[in-house]
């Protein structure tokens, strides 16, 4: 492929066909070609939102190795551009592609907020930790423009409503006050997800997240705030950022995480192709390799759907990453735990004020 033709940027070099449907758009080399020659660009590789209207928002997870129950997304789709991003298969059930569909069409929910707290004040509902991206990141740069998600957190705290949010942006520091408020009574635990502590490889992996320093800044941040941050070392990639758990681990630890946690990359769905064909474009000089040791933690394949196995992998390289975290663990968090969240003080606030009797 001419260099001028891969997309800056993006994660995923191009658009996989929709699963569901009978046709697919392909762009073909000699347009790519044509384009190059005419000093034209083939793609405006543009970001578009677009508004969503779903009548629930609260999902039930009923995977049992996820670690949540409850998880909520105020956006599907993820400008962050991450090239192992599991989501991106859910974005075929919206009619987009998993490819760079995913990343250049964000679907916003601007309701999340009236139906969280719908949610929430049912009288049945007994208060249990809600995952905020369990799907996609709620922090990712749609929220500079809807805040979405601080109007969310603004729910949890007047209901008294325990939260959990997953996120590589630092932009969660801008609703640092809101979230002191919720941890002061145990009601949120921020986990930090930091793949790696290169920016070349971040720069490759996930191409428009926040950059390393800022993301352990925030950490930091939040840890001198009260507020308990776990660090997700996810996904661990065989020879991409597998040499870097004992040093992330560190990092993670001194600046005041209190917790880490891995996961093995499994490519599952249209992952597969996507990935593919974006490490032969972006590293081909260690593609074959990667893909050979990923297959090695899966049975031989890019990816496992099995229960207590998908996660972690199994064969003699995901034995080595599972034994180096452990060793992180035992080395740098030896004193340090996550503290259950809160969940009694919600019925109490249930009406949206403390309840006297």
């Amino acid at each position: 492929m001419n260099p001028k033709s891969v997309i800056k940027g993006r994660g995923a070099q191009l658009n996989v066909p929709n699963r569901f449907f009978e046709f697919s758009h392909e762009t073909r080399d000699d347009f790519l070609e044509f384009c190059y020659k005419e000093g034209e660009k083939a793609d405006k590789n543009k970001t578009r939102y677009l508004e969503v209207f779903p009548k629930t928002i609260v999902n039930k997870v009923d995977s049992p190795d996820t670690g949540m129950m409850y998880s909520m997304n105020a956006y599907q789709g993820c400008e962050h551009g991450c090239i192992y991003c599991y989501a991106r298969n859910t974005h075929e059930y919206w009619g987009y592609s998993a490819g760079l569909d995913f990343e250049r069409r964000i679907l916003v929910k601007k309701e999340t907020p009236k139906l969280l707290e719908a949610f929430i004040k049912k009288k049945h509902w007994k208060a249990h930790p809600i995952v905020m991206s369990g799907n996609t990141d709620c922090y990712q740069p749609a929220e500079q423009l809807y805040k979405i998600t601080r109007q969310c957190l603004e729910v949890f705290l007047k209901y008294k409503h325990p939260v959990g949010i997953i996120t590589k942006n630092s932009l969660i520091l801008r609703d640092l006050e809101i979230i002191k408020a919720l941890a002061k009574d145990d009601l949120i635990a921020v986990n930090v997800s930091i793949t790696s502590l290169s920016e070349k490889t971040r720069r490759v992996l996930e191409p428009r997240t926040a950059t390393i320093k800022k993301r352990l800044e925030t950490v930091k941040t939040l840890a001198d705030n009260g507020v308990p941050v776990n660090v997700m070392m996810a996904p661990i990639i065989p020879s991409i950022n597998s040499h870097e758990i004992l040093p992330l681990a560190k990092a993670a630890s001194d600046h005041g995480a209190q917790s880490i946690a891995h996961t093995v990359v499994r490519l599952n769905g249209a992952i597969g192709g996507i990935f593919t064909d974006w490490i032969k474009k972006t590293l081909p000089e260690r593609a074959d390799k990667v893909l050979h040791q990923i297959e090695n933690c899966h049975g031989g394949t890019l990816s496992d759907s099995r229960f207590g196995t998908r996660m972690r992998g199994e064969g003699k390289i995901a034995e080595q990453i599972t034994n180096l975290v452990h060793i992180a663990k035992r080395k740098y968090f030896k004193d340090k735990h996550m503290p259950k969240l809160n969940c009694d003080l919600h019925e109490q606030y249930k009406s949206g004020q403390l309840k006297l009797f």
